[in-house]
């Protein structure tokens, strides 16, 4: 893997630039370096699937650990077409420094790509443009006050401003992902319904929800500590002129090898990067009723 030393990356202009942007690869930057999950095991996965579409050529920024010195932690966002978020400070870590966070703001709003990746949505609670950024979010001490309760019900979104903590899931189990934007490029020719591999069910999200377009749902089985709604587990959305594709999904690598959490985070990158989707489904895509793995 090739890593890159955060006193590497200095960004001295905010603007994204077009010209460093070749049609191909395209260039992304995962960040990690604390997290309350093992970011060390999935940053790997998550490069080689991006590596694996022939589209991305991926970089890695680690920060300091908890504690640690962030003085020379200044990524270039702007040498990217796509940042990957593989950091939350769940439960003592570090924010960001307020200078990183205001050009990592203007990087999306001038046209860069994000991928939320599972518990990037629990990270900075106190940042109202990364909130605005993931539409959602959970834990680090998020309630009502972070933004209503997102949910399906009767097939449409759903806003819930009662009182109360977000962020909650059961037990890892298989479960059943349900496509509601099926003309969306990213769902584009994937199936109505598709079994995803034993994996964590986020439920409670709560946030802003601002220019958010909900892709895909899975229903909180109540049995399992569920709230008995279909929850948000694909999401779009927008912050100026950027794109974010938000993915609930992907615990740890064991959840990682489902073809359809593959597919749908490679597709995803693709569209928050450029704006479309070149990639087929694959054949190997899951059934309604059969998880498809990957070695």
């Amino acid at each position: 893997m090739k890593i890159l030393r955060a006193s590497l990356f200095f960004a001295t202009v905010f603007v994204v630039a077009p010209s460093l942007f070749a049609a191909t690869p395209v260039r992304a930057l995962i960040i990690d370096g604390q997290n309350n999950h093992d970011w060390k095991k999935t940053t790997p996965v998550l490069k080689k699937i991006l590596e694996d579409t022939g589209l991305f050529q991926v970089d890695v920024l680690t920060t300091p650990p908890v504690g640690g010195d962030f003085g020379t932690f200044r990524p270039a966002f702007t040498n990217y077409q796509l940042v990957v978020g593989n950091y939350n400070e769940y439960p003592k870590g570090d924010k960001w420094p307020l200078d990183v966070m205001t050009a990592f703001e203007q990087y999306m709003k001038n046209g860069g790509g994000y991928v939320s990746f599972h518990a990037a949505d629990n990270a900075f609670p106190e940042w109202p443009a990364y909130n605005q950024m993931i539409g959602i979010g959970g834990w680090l001490g998020r309630t009502e006050k972070s933004g209503p309760y997102w949910y399906y019900q009767g097939g449409k979104l759903v806003s819930d401003p009662t009182p109360g903590p977000a962020g909650n899931h059961g037990a890892r189990t298989p479960f059943v992902i349900v496509t509601r934007e099926p003309k969306h490029p990213i769902m584009q020719g994937l199936p109505e319904k598709w079994m995803h591999a034993s994996d964590e069910l986020y439920s409670k999200m709560r946030g802003p929800g601002q220019n958010m377009t909900v892709l895909a749902t899975g229903w909180s089985d109540p049995a399992n500590r569920g709230t008995g709604h279909d929850e948000p587990m694909l999401l779009v959305l927008t912050f100026g002129k950027g794109r974010i594709f938000h993915t609930t999904l992907g615990h740890d690598t064991e959840a990682m090898a489902c073809a359809g959490f593959i597919t749908t985070l490679q597709r995803g990158a693709e569209w928050a990067a450029t704006g479309k989707v070149t990639q087929k489904p694959p054949k190997d895509f899951p059934s309604a009723d059969k998880a498809s793995t990957r070695p």
